[in-house]
């Protein structure tokens, strides 16, 4: 399919001529993995096991922790403000601790996202998913966008992993694909499709499509709607690297079933 890739980066080029091109553009193709090879141990690996309820309690929290580990999955994602527990929670195991930043809206200034991202690398997070200025993108201020995203990586260093959220519901194909260019550009590590607070989730046409835009070297996240193992084995085959779920242990179950 035909994703207008140059022409999209030529029209975010006229806001920021000084894009490095050739990294944006490589001409590389990713190969995704054969579904039929996964396990559910393997499966359970690609999981960020999610609870971002406003109603989360601490107790919560600690029994998504524990699901984590028995279960293999390769982080917890919660909010901020229970990133200190996760991470003692997790001590000790290879379960990471991710959090969100600038979320759901990702209408806060670049200056409190880089606060907030580097108050929970503080607090124990090893990756933060930041959601973008979603306004800013529509109404075609790129250089606002790649600034707000170039903010927060460079607050969050090279150690902590940073995921770019651009909330695909609310995009056009061409919108989807200059916010991947341009999250690519601000060095980012994954893009993402969804805060699973909008309007939609992920869908395998968007995983499609942003796999396509930022090549092989760069992590592509699904999330939003996916709850059972089909949908989650149909994401990796479309080119996801992590899934984002608070359904993981129905995925895993569902792969053990069969």
């Amino acid at each position: 399919m035909d994703y207008r890739i140059k022409e999209n980066f030529q029209e975010i080029t006229r806001s920021i001529p000084d894009l490095d091109a050739e990294y944006v553009l490589e001409d590389k193709s990713y190969i995704p993995i054969n579904t039929k090879t996964l396990t559910p141990e393997k499966l359970a690996y690609y999981i960020d096991h999610t609870l971002l309820k406003p109603d989360a309690t601490p107790m919560m929290v600690e029994k998504l922790c524990q699901e984590a580990k028995e279960s293999g999955f390769f982080s917890v994602c919660v909010n901020p403000t229970y990133v200190r527990l996760a991470a003692n929670r997790l001590e000790g195991s290879r379960v990471a601790v991710c959090t969100v930043i600038g979320f759901p809206l990702g209408a806060n200034t670049s200056a409190v996202k880089a606060i907030e991202a580097q108050d929970a690398i503080d607090n124990g997070a090893e990756e933060i998913d930041m959601v973008i200025n979603i306004g800013a993108l529509k109404a075609g201020d790129y250089r606002y966008v790649y600034d707000d995203i170039r903010t927060v990586v460079l607050a969050a260093g090279n150690d902590v992993l940073k995921k770019v959220i651009i909330e695909t519901c609310l995009l056009t194909d061409d919108e989807k694909v200059k916010a991947c260019l341009i999250a690519k550009a601000a060095q980012c590590d994954f893009v993402k499709t969804s805060t699973g607070f909008s309007t939609g989730g992920a869908t395998l046409d968007d995983i499609r499509l942003m796999r396509a835009v930022v090549g092989p070297f760069l992590g592509v996240k699904a999330s939003g709607g996916i709850r059972d193992t089909a949908a989650a084995v149909a994401m990796i085959g479309a080119g996801a690297t992590r899934i984002g779920a608070s359904a993981g242990i129905a995925i895993i179950n569902g792969m053990k079933g069969n």
